[in-house]
């Protein structure tokens, strides 16, 4: 008796297609056609590598904030390539959160912050926390102002605060390891990395920022 083959779903099809083309608006153009969130999250957690490489992508540009906790999962999953699509793909989740203003205010703190306005950063996000502080990117990325305002100790608060709510958020803890560096607190600096590699095992820098606080630390 032959053994059974396993056959590959539409998803995981339409993904291979996309790594030859590149086409990311056919590759979601064609799995909205078939798949809904629910199902992708199943997928996600339970399919096979590139079942899961795929639904992690597609949740990337088509799932909500609800997708958080898988997507948070899939940020330790056993394959690498998993693991790097889920990094870049649950930040977009981050930003779809409420309502359509809302979502606009949080891509426009976004912009504000890479195009190093700081304190039109902070004041867009103090309005967007003040009318919804349950939005753990406002928070987040507020603390990243403040840190490039040199305002460290608000820069903890804010990144702590975006944790409490979103507690997959590893860019806030890797976030208030380099503030708790610039106050000379290294033993805190090297408890906010721990937990952003916890969070994400990906973050080679805060590795070797981990490494290098534990040799320091050990040879005072």
């Amino acid at each position: 008796m032959k053994p059974s083959t396993r056959r590959e779903p539409l998803l995981t099809q339409h993904y291979r297609d996309y790594l030859e083309s590149q086409d990311a608006a056919s590759f979601i153009q064609r799995v909205a056609i078939r798949y809904g969130c629910a199902t992708l999250e199943r997928l996600a957690v339970s399919g096979e590598r590139y079942d899961r490489r795929a639904s992690v992508l597609a949740l990337g540009y088509m799932g909500e904030y609800t997708s958080n906790e898988v997507m948070g999962r899939a940020l330790t999953d056993r394959d690498r390539g998993v693991r790097a699509i889920a990094e870049t793909s649950i930040q977009e989740v981050w930003l779809r959160v409420g309502s359509r203003d809302q979502r606009s205010a949080l891509r426009q703190i976004v912009r504000l912050n890479m195009g190093k306005r700081h304190d039109q950063a902070v004041d867009t996000a103090t309005r967007l926390i003040h009318d919804s502080p349950w939005i753990a990117e406002a928070w987040a990325q507020r603390g990243a102002a403040y840190y490039h305002q040199g305002q460290y100790e608000a820069a903890i608060r804010d990144c702590h605060q975006g944790l409490e709510i979103n507690p997959y958020h590893f860019t806030a803890a890797a976030g208030m390891g380099q503030c708790y560096l610039r106050i000379d607190n290294p033993m805190a600096a090297l408890e906010a990395f721990r937990r952003a590699l916890r969070l994400n095992p990906g973050m080679e820098e805060v590795r070797a920022q981990v490494i290098q606080l534990q040799r320091a630390i050990r040879d005072e």
